[in-house]
């Protein structure tokens, strides 16, 4: 048995490498391979995942469809010669006798179709919660919204029509509301969990921060913000410069408070821009750092800084315990806010200038999340909005059932392989 993995994006390689992970456990694994369309494939690499073709970092990360200077950027970068070798690539593996995994969205699942070989997909990118929810269609607030949903679904016509493909196997969607929708269509559709949720433990067992102050004189826990700035650059950097009024913003709101900030940044970012950014708005890097018993996160490579009784830690290593411990995120990503949001938790967005994190992206978000994010207009507002929520616990349980019900359990890797084995695979 030969399973290749076609994936288009940072947050759907780590989806697929969730899944490729279960696989790997089970009696007669099969041979594994992935072609990461965009990006260079780091977390097939890492787990030791061969790449059957050559790969390239795009300027537009992945982003080509949000405006059409990052498709030309791409095309002066190589991009149709990228597509050609991979496409011969994937055609060279069916002749292999092998099946194929398409994650993301239409782009593996037509190279997945164009194979001649038996595939399955896992529809990360779209949902029937952009279009309704369990109440019914959603409001269209423009022209372009109305059109949305013209066929009668979130997926097009010819999304369809590739799914329910006699070589399609099996179609894994992100939620139960897509699920029902698509087997409407004969397409077989498995609900299964959504991959998101899963790898999210905590990698420490400390689950409170206290400052120094705030230990002599009261025991009380800090408010504590995770901060998701994006996962590419250098748009992250830009959204971290969105960000860091924000935080202003915040302890001068909660003087009465202290406050702690976790920076969940991905590891592919350098983190020498974020610090230089803090310093500049009067963070102050603590050198020595911390033991690290005194950190509230399992990773002794952070970076700590501080500004009055407020404490900042950037780490690189620490993403589970990130979202965790977050009472609240301040949010410019896509996977790592859903993410956030699946644990139960509100998440407040601000809209930045892309190529991925744009006001439309945010406002697609907010009808993905429904009531678990919430669009800042500016980031002074951001304290406002985590005031409002503290005062109003009722919302806040209603944001809890929300994000959950919509990103559901964990586990959907482990139950996607099982399916994987026996519809594609056996």
């Amino acid at each position: 048995m030969k399973l290749l993995c076609l994936s288009n994006g940072h947050g759907e390689d780590a989806i697929a490498v969730r899944i490729l992970k279960e696989l790997q456990q089970r009696p007669n694994a099969p041979k594994i391979a992935a072609l990461p369309i965009v990006g260079e494939g780091q977390a097939y690499t890492e787990l030791g995942i061969p790449l059957i073709a050559p790969t390239r970092k795009m300027p537009s990360g992945g982003f080509i469809y949000m405006d059409g200077r990052h498709l030309w950027r791409d095309l002066r970068s190589g991009l149709l010669q990228l597509l050609w070798w991979q496409f011969r690539a994937v055609q060279a593996w069916k002749q292999q006798g092998g099946t194929i995994l398409a994650v993301g969205d239409i782009v593996p699942l037509l190279l997945a179709w164009l194979s001649g070989a038996p595939y399955a997909f896992v529809g990360t990118a779209k949902s029937e919660y952009y279009l309704r929810d369990e109440a019914g269609p959603l409001p269209r607030k423009s022209q372009m919204q109305r059109r949305e949903g013209w066929s009668g679904s979130v997926y097009l016509p010819w999304e369809r029509w590739l799914m329910s493909r006699k070589r399609c196997k099996a179609v894994f969607p992100r939620d139960s509301l897509t699920s029902e929708m698509l087997q409407k269509w004969s397409i077989p559709a498995f609900d299964l969990g959504n991959p998101m949720m899963d790898d999210l433990e905590p990698e420490s067992p400390r689950a409170v921060f206290y400052s120094s102050d705030a230990e002599k004189v009261e025991q009380a826990r800090s408010l504590t913000i995770t901060l998701l700035p994006g996962s590419r650059a250098p748009e992250a950097y830009a959204n971290w410069q969105q960000i860091l009024p924000a935080l202003t913003g915040v302890m001068e709101g909660f003087r009465d408070r202290t406050v702690l900030f976790l920076g969940a940044i991905a590891p592919v970012l350098s983190l020498d821009p974020l610090r230089s950014a803090l310093e500049a708005e009067g963070w102050r890097l603590q050198s020595p750092q911390l033991e690290e018993s005194q950190l509230p996160i399992n990773d002794p490579t952070a970076s700590v800084f501080t500004q009055g009784k407020s404490t900042l830690i950037l780490t690189q290593r620490a993403f589970g315990d990130c979202l965790q411990q977050g009472d609240f995120a301040i949010a410019m990503a896509g996977t790592a806010t859903e993410q956030f949001v699946g644990l139960g938790k509100p998440a407040i967005a601000i809209p930045g200038k892309g190529p991925q994190f744009t006001p439309a992206f945010a406002e697609a978000q907010t009808r993905l999340l429904g009531p678990s994010l919430i669009l800042a207009k500016q980031p002074r507002e951001v304290a406002e909005i985590v005031r409002s929520l503290l005062r109003d616990p009722d919302r806040l349980q209603l944001i809890a059932d929300n994000g959950r019900r919509r990103m559901g359990k964990p586990g959907g890797a482990d139950r996607i392989a099982d399916c994987l084995m026996e519809k594609l695979l056996e």
